[in-house]
């Protein structure tokens, strides 16, 4: 009976960690912030390849497939679409699903606001 109760708890736990979460905050170029260490001057742009999120101050970095999802958002960006004269904002705002791995984010879904 024990045992049963020690096992039902542990795969209750394990199948709470594995639920994915949000996150929304600014999306910075990663190899910027990794040299600088600071979120300022490191705005994402259409021409980057690494991408990491500032969530209120702490920031995430994507994996590699996240990184292609970021880079197909950008590219599809609302605000371009919009008013193609006007110049997009430096500043890209991001929804992002996915799972947390320590300071890295699994992303299973980006979306550019």
């Amino acid at each position: 009976m024990r045992k049963t109760c020690y096992l039902t708890i542990l795969s209750t736990a394990l199948a709470i960690s594995a639920f994915g979460a949000n996150w929304s905050g600014k999306l910075l170029d990663a190899s910027c912030y990794d040299k600088q260490q600071s979120a300022t001057g490191c705005d994402a742009s259409g021409t980057t390849t690494s991408f990491a999120l500032d969530v209120s101050g702490k920031v995430y970095k994507l994996d590699a497939a996240g990184n292609q999802k970021a880079t197909a958002a950008i590219k599809n960006r609302a605000d371009r679409a919009a008013d193609p004269a006007k110049p997009p904002s430096t500043e890209i705002m991001a929804k992002v699903e996915g799972t947390e791995h320590g300071t890295t984010i699994a992303a299973e879904s980006v979306e550019v606001q």
